[in-house]
């Protein structure tokens, strides 16, 4: 093993619980998610899917339990992150640049109070792996939804994470836009580990490796187990969208 070699999982959540004022959120979680892999993260509103992702990028401790990333805690490891929000909150009459946005993600990297020449070639580097090099000096709310989404995923390139964390990044653009989307994703999976939280997962099967449904805890199928009776027990009569009433279990989905 060399110095630049690092073969600890991506993540390693062993029986983590989490609750808010006393009301559990998510019990006894346990995933290894290891470098490179592909995960999509499925279920019901209010199962805990968003709970699980502030837990992985240490924004929540655990009640009880262990996360570790490449071996460290989410703490010591935040800058091996990148991660996209499924809204990015910004004053569209702000006059900010593509490339100074995806230059954000190189905050933590920064020597001065100023991005240096470095910090704009990788932003430009990001730019040119999502396909947005020619609309760097473009304003960014002049920008399609679509275009915005990728800006924002060539920010946590940026960022030289070895983990990309994207909440629900497909939810505000169009079919033809969510199609160049995970062309461009696929780009990225020789080099990331790639973790989605998402309600249409149609596409899981061709580019996900893992699905883990959270409801509470938190049960993985192969995308090869994605049989006609399990789709139809997660997604209900619509192939896009999960079902808001499905439950998972150890013993797999039903419908409550």
């Amino acid at each position: 093993m060399t110095a630049n070699q690092d073969f600890s999982p991506a993540i390693q959540i062993s029986h983590l619980s989490f609750g808010y004022n006393q009301r559990n959120v998510l019990t006894d979680v346990n995933l290894t998610v290891d470098a490179n892999d592909t995960l999509c993260i499925v279920g019901p509103n209010g199962g805990g899917k968003t709970t699980l992702i502030k837990l992985i990028l240490g924004l929540l401790t655990p009640s009880s339990g262990n996360i570790s990333v490449f071996g460290r805690t989410p703490h010591e490891a935040h800058m091996d992150f990148g991660y996209v929000p499924q809204y990015a909150n910004y004053d569209p009459q702000f006059p900010i640049s593509v490339r100074d946005v995806v230059c954000m993600g190189r905050l933590g990297h920064m020597t001065s109070n100023r991005f240096n020449k470095e910090d704009k070639q990788v932003a430009m580097d990001a730019l040119e792996q999502v396909t947005l090099a020619d609309r760097a000096n473009s304003p960014f709310a002049a920008l399609s939804g679509g275009q915005r989404q990728r800006v924002l995923i060539a920010r946590a390139i940026a960022s030289t994470g070895r983990i990309l964390i994207l909440d629900e990044p497909t939810a505000n653009i169009d079919h033809e836009a969510e199609e160049h989307f995970f062309d461009m994703l696929a780009r990225l999976t020789d080099r990331m580990t790639i973790l989605m939280v998402t309600h249409e997962v149609g596409f899981a099967s061709t580019f996900f490796k893992r699905i883990a449904c959270v409801n509470k805890t938190v049960v993985i199928h192969p995308t090869s187990e994605l049989t006609g009776e399990l789709i139809q027990n997660m997604y209900g009569g619509d192939l896009r969208m999960i079902r808001h009433d499905h439950k998972c279990s150890c013993k797999g989905h039903t419908i409550g």
